[in-house]
Formats: structure tokens, C-alpha cells, sequence
């Protein structure tokens, strides 16, 4: 079967108009992923918020309990100690200026996450541009600026992952893949959803959760019928 026939068919699976409880989509996101690799699961979450508003924002991040499935390469911009016990932790890169240079210079962004140490955010800013629109700009509340590198390396290493608002006011996030199979996906879902429904804004009026719809990265959007509560 072609890759467009396996796609048509996938999407023969899933009833636009239903909403599906969270088992059920999951495993309907699994059985639609027909690509012959391991495809990713992702989840979109679209919030009754307006992200254009500083008190309306939803961002945050959860180590999630099985991971993402993706080895994540960690930059950690520090100097001296720091910079030894980022080696130690595991980070895959660690400099000052050098780094700084690299990204100014040679557009090098070969790293899924920024870490640096509070002392060195007025260097890390020189690069805010660069980084700021890929989402690696370190950031205290992502916990990426800290002066603990080894708890910061080791939860991107295991898994955490970083949810924000885009211009639509969605949130995606990827939740693993394929081949984790319901019952670890279910369990990060269901993390990420918690972490999402906490971070709830006090400005927010209305309906906070809008759409919940899970997808393998090449399968159709499946809605999922999540309630708070």
C-alpha cells in the first residue's frame, strides 16, 4: 500500500464530529500512525486564553514519566564550576563566549535546550534573538536559568518537557511515540494535561480548555473529550 493509501485509510478510522475519551484516542492516534517509522504523538491543546495578554499567558514545563522518546542535546552556557558540573551532568555542550560566537557566527543550533546560570544571562542575551523564536532562550520559569545545572540537565535529559501558548493560543506538545504504546502515552498525556490545567491564568474567563485533539505526526487529528475535574 502507498503512503497515500495508508493515509486515506488512517483517516477512514477516525469520526470527525466524535469525541473520543482519552483511551480510546490514544489508541486510535496509535493504529492511524501508519508511517513506516516510529511517528511521533503530539497533543494540542487550544486554551480559552488571549496570549497577547502578559496575565493570559500559559507556559510552563513537566518532566513527563516516560519521556518524549527524542535524545534531547543540552547546551548549558557557564563558566568555571558550573561549567564542570555541567560536564559531569551529562550536557552534551558546554562554553561562554565561545558558544555565544558559534550561534552569532555560524547560525550552529544543534541543541533542543539552553541552559545557563544566572550570572551569565547578560551574555545569553546578546543571542536572545536567535533563540527567543525556536523557544531556546533560557528562562527562569522553564527552570533553564538556574544555579542548579545538574537538576536542569538531568530533567530535560529524562524527558521534560517546555508547553507555551502560539499565536492561536495553542499549546503543542509532543507526548512520545509510536511505539510507547497506550498505557506509557495515556500517562504522559495525562501529566501534560495536569500541568496545562494548573497553569490556568486568574485572568482567564470562560471556558478555559477549548479543544484537546491528539495526532501522530503524520496521522489525522483525533478529539479528545477531556473534562476538568
Amino acid at each position: 500500500m502507498t503512503h497515500g493509501k495508508r493515509t486515506e485509510a488512517a483517516r477512514k478510522l477516525v469520526e470527525k464530529s466524535k469525541l473520543y475519551n482519552v483511551e480510546d484516542a490514544v489508541e486510535l492516534a496509535i493504529n492511524t500512525a501508519t508511517a513506516k517509522f516510529d511517528e511521533t504523538i503530539e497533543l494540542h491543546v487550544k486554551l480559552g486564553v488571549d496570549g497577547r495578554n502578559a496575565d493570559q499567558q500559559v507556559r510552563g514545563t513537566v518532566v513527563l514519566p516516560h519521556g518524549t522518546g527524542k535524545e534531547l542535546k543540552v547546551l548549558v552556557i557557564a563558566k568555571g564550576d558550573k561549567a564542570d558540573e555541567a560536564k559531569k551532568a551529562g550536557a552534551d555542550y558546554v562554553g561562554a563566549e565561545e558558544m555565544i560566537a558559534k550561534i552569532q557566527n555560524e547560525n550552529w543550533m544543534d541543541f533542543d535546550a539552553c541552559i545557563t546560570t544566572p550570572d551569565m544571562m547578560g551574555l545569553v542575551g546578546r543571542i536572545a534573538r536567535i533563540l527567543g523564536p525556536k523557544g531556546l532562550m533560557p528562562n527562569p520559569k522553564s527552570g533553564t536559568v538556574t544555579t542548579d545545572v545538574t537538576k536542569a540537565v538531568n530533567d530535560v535529559k529524562a524527558g521534560k518537557v517546555e508547553y507555551r501558548l502560539d499565536k492561536n493560543n495553542i499549546v503543542h506538545v509532543i507526548i512520545g511515540k509510536k511505539s510507547f504504546g497506550k498505557e506509557k502515552l495515556v500517562e504522559n498525556l495525562n501529566t501534560l494535561m495536569d500541568a496545562v490545567i494548573k497553569a490556568k491564568p486568574q485572568a482567564a474567563k470562560g471556558q478555559y480548555l477549548k479543544s484537546v485533539t491528539i495526532a501522530s505526526c503524520m496521522g489525522p487529528g483525533i478529539k479528545v473529550n477531556y473534562r476538568i475535574g
